[in-house]
């Protein structure tokens, strides 16, 4: 395996990342309420489980029909024009949803179309977002400094769900959704200041095709890279069900509604916190075991909800969760940091996100009717039963177990593995994912 030297940071890329952090905070404090809201807004409208699970779904699929597009645009154009962009169409298409709500008018199908909208949005975002912040961060301080980003971030969602849920209680759906719409209005103006005149320009390729075929290169010759985001097709799914379709349900039926379901997402943002905290002190040597391992409690909530357990023991129990997940986080984008060249940062991303969300709109859309046949406490036993068999199954490739963080962040193709296994066969490479990781990208 050949290992590219980390990519540098932009001229001003100090700045970039304060706005970069800035604008996922505002982002993340309405969006972290918009996802309670726009359960509730479903049901309120006399919709039902699998209605919630369809319109998760559909915010999903055009996130995955375009995002491979996503990623080769945001690596030919200047990335921060992408992200607002997508920034002001997402404003757009949740300020409608907000005002259909609001009047009492919202139906199925326009809230499935303006959650389309926001989808195809996010799939211009994501990789040029991820792949802005990974070339704003020196090489030398990439696991502290995305620590601090994430720590930022987790925290503006952790006030965001439980604001919107006290908002939605008190509220109602509607006004949250607005409240979110305007987030993205806000965020949209910050990135317009990011400054990109120190990235290189990218050189001219030979068309779309050709850039998504050396993103693919780039991607499908690292075992650990395609070995978590396969780890992550099945989690993601099974976890996006539980939490955005089952969540919802048990708290409605066994919690006290949409209140004590907003404070466990909160808990699940204190414990991120909890665990960026630890991050930014703690280096560990083998960046994608120590994050593997801490992905098994990912397994607890669905369990915790099939119970299910009292208030305070899901609040523990998320916040156990967001402890160790954000552990595996900043692992995840360290070692993307230290192993793929800059320009291929958001073609990678995309490839990431793509494979890591793929099966999420298929896992929420089939989450009502597996509960109409198997029953709510057995298909989120199932759920978690599938996070605890990926897991294991990725500590299997070789790579997960073995990749390194140098101690040279400079240090030359190869050094990444060599120091704990001996050389192998060197993969041909074309001059070539948050995630999140992906399910955590910022907004």
């Amino acid at each position: 395996m050949t290992t590219p030297p980390a990519p540098s940071p932009s001229t001003g890329g100090r700045r970039n990342y304060v706005l970069l952090t800035a604008a996922a905070c505002v982002t993340n404090l309405g969006g972290a309420g918009a996802m309670i809201a726009s359960a509730f807004a479903v049901l309120d409208s006399g919709g039902s489980g699998g209605d919630v699970g369809l319109v998760v779904a559909s915010r999903t699929l055009p996130l995955v029909l375009f995002l491979l597009i996503g990623g080769a645009v945001a690596d030919r154009l200047p990335r921060h024009r992408v992200m607002v962009a997508a920034n002001t169409v997402n404003c757009l298409s949740q300020a409608a949803f907000a005002a259909l709500v609001i009047a009492g008018e919202a139906r199925l199908w326009q809230m499935m179309l303006l959650a389309g909208l926001g989808g195809a949005a996010q799939a211009f975002f994501g990789p040029a977002s991820e792949g802005m912040l990974l070339s704003s961060v020196p090489a030398g301080e990439a696991g502290r400094a995305f620590a601090v980003y994430r720590m930022a971030m987790h925290g503006a969602s952790l006030g965001g769900a439980a604001l919107g849920g006290a908002m939605v209680a008190a509220m109602g759906p509607g006004w949250v959704l607005a409240v979110d719409a305007a987030a993205f209005a806000v965020a949209a103006s910050l990135r317009a200041l990011l400054d990109v005149r120190g990235i290189a320009p990218r050189e001219p390729g030979g068309g779309m095709l050709a850039d998504l075929r050396e993103g693919w290169q780039e991607f499908a010759s690292r075992p650990w890279l395609w070995g978590i985001v396969i780890q992550f097709s099945v989690a993601n799914a099974v976890v996006g069900a539980a939490e955005a379709v089952y969540g919802p349900l048990v708290a409605r039926d066994s919690l006290g509604g949409a209140g004590p379901w907003g404070l466990a997402l909160a808990a699940f943002g204190a414990g991120t916190m909890a665990g960026g905290l630890l991050m930014t002190r703690w280096k560990p040597r083998r960046l994608l075991l120590a994050g593997t391992l801490c992905v098994f409690p990912l397994a607890l909530p669905s369990a915790a909800l099939a119970v299910p357990v009292p208030t305070g023991v899901l609040w523990g129990v998320m916040f156990a969760t967001g402890v160790t997940i954000e552990v595996f986080g900043v692992s995840w984008m360290t070692a993307l940091h230290q192993e793929i060249p800059e320009d291929k940062l958001s073609r990678v991303s995309a490839y990431d996100w793509f494979g890591s969300i793929a099966m999420v709109p298929l896992a929420t859309a089939l989450a009502g009717p597996a509960e109409t046949a198997f029953g709510r406490t057995s298909a989120l036993w199932g759920c978690a039963a599938l996070v605890v068999l990926v897991t294991a199954a990725v500590l299997l490739v070789p790579d997960v177990r073995r990749l390194t963080l140098r101690s040279d962040p400079h240090a030359k193709a190869g050094g990444a593995l060599d120091a704990v296994v001996p050389p192998v066969t060197p993969v041909a490479l074309d001059a070539t994912v948050p995630a999140p990781a992906p399910a955590e990208a910022p907004r």
